[in-house]
């Protein structure tokens, strides 16, 4: 909370003036009065303010901390019935998921679960319900350079404005790179400014690249007997690729024959694949060769079948 963070900031600062009476003894901050006025102003606030932020700890204590901003803010989507805490149990419920979207630095989080769309930051925690907001891509970044590798990076703002006009709308942040990943768990499209242009990443180019040519490859017929199964990488969708040798002959080249039944659908083996792959050589990608994520038999693209 806002007010323990400063009583905290604060009680240094009582702290820093307790040593500097036997640091500095000639400056007489032992004795108030015969200090200078700069240090008097010191004492003054390292008092003043922890007992303002204790009071304010209390005041928003009362009745179950109902008077805190953040179940202020919680209590709009509540129901007649209940109270703010049945909102934050669903959303603490939400957030233990694996299947939430979470992206940003410690400081400034943005959280997507299936109902709430959140930004945590240091001191404030905005939170908007799904249901009732509009996202609109408002500004796009380029930058040189990534933290995390020696590639281009698009950092893109978001405005979430609610319906509902007791919630003020807010800023998410991300990298263009998480901009697909954020729109299949939002229930409604985001909308884009006129001048904003969105740059895909080259994780989803080369998907597209690699479904379009998966689809011009021999398709493969499951057995009559033979029943497909979720895919194991997504548990979403039913597998529909086969690993089958079919760039070369059977003995002839570095792919080999994979004997794996189905268990990957086309967007999660096209995922592996590309994890497999040097980032900063993504001139050799289409053309490399990278072993079955089961059985480990090497194999290229032309080796990845549809199911028909």
């Amino acid at each position: 909370m806002v007010g323990v963070a400063r009583a905290g900031r604060d009680e240094e600062r009582q702290g820093y003036y307790m040593g500097m009476c036997f640091a500095a003894s000639e400056k007489q901050l032992y004795s108030p009065g015969q200090a200078s006025e700069a240090w008097q102003l010191f004492l003054l606030l390292a008092v003043t303010l922890p007992l303002v932020s204790c009071t304010l700890i209390y005041y928003w204590s009362w009745d179950k901390w109902t008077r805190h901003p953040l179940a202020q803010t919680l209590a709009l989507y509540a129901l007649p019935q209940s109270g703010w805490q049945a909102v934050a149990s669903s959303i603490n419920t939400e957030f233990r998921r694996i299947d939430k979207f979470a992206t940003g630095a410690p400081g400034a989080r943005v959280i997507v679960t299936d109902t709430w769309v959140m930004k945590v930051t240091t001191y404030r925690v905005r939170v908007a319900q799904q249901q009732d907001v509009h996202l609109t891509v408002t500004e796009s970044r380029q930058h040189d350079l990534s933290p995390d590798s020696n590639l281009p990076v698009q950092l893109l703002t978001i405005r979430v404005a609610s319906t509902s006009p007791a919630m003020q709308p807010f800023d998410i942040r991300l990298n263009s790179a998480e901009y697909g990943e954020l729109c299949e768990k939002l229930h409604a499209p985001i909308r884009s400014a006129a001048n904003v242009v969105i740059r895909q990443s080259l994780g989803d180019l080369f998907l597209e690249t690699f479904a379009s040519l998966v689809e011009v490859n021999p398709a493969y017929s499951v057995p009559s007997n033979q029943e497909l199964e979720a895919c194991i990488g997504c548990m979403q969708t039913r597998a529909s690729v086969k690993l089958v040798k079919t760039c070369q002959e059977p003995a002839v080249g570095e792919c080999q024959q994979c004997y794996c039944r189905p268990m990957w659908c086309l967007t999660c083996m096209g995922k592996w694949f590309a994890s497999r792959q040097d980032p900063q050589r993504p001139d050799t990608w289409l053309a490399s060769r990278v072993p079955c994520p089961t059985c480990r038999a090497r194999f290229c693209i032309l080796d990845v079948c549809c199911i028909r």
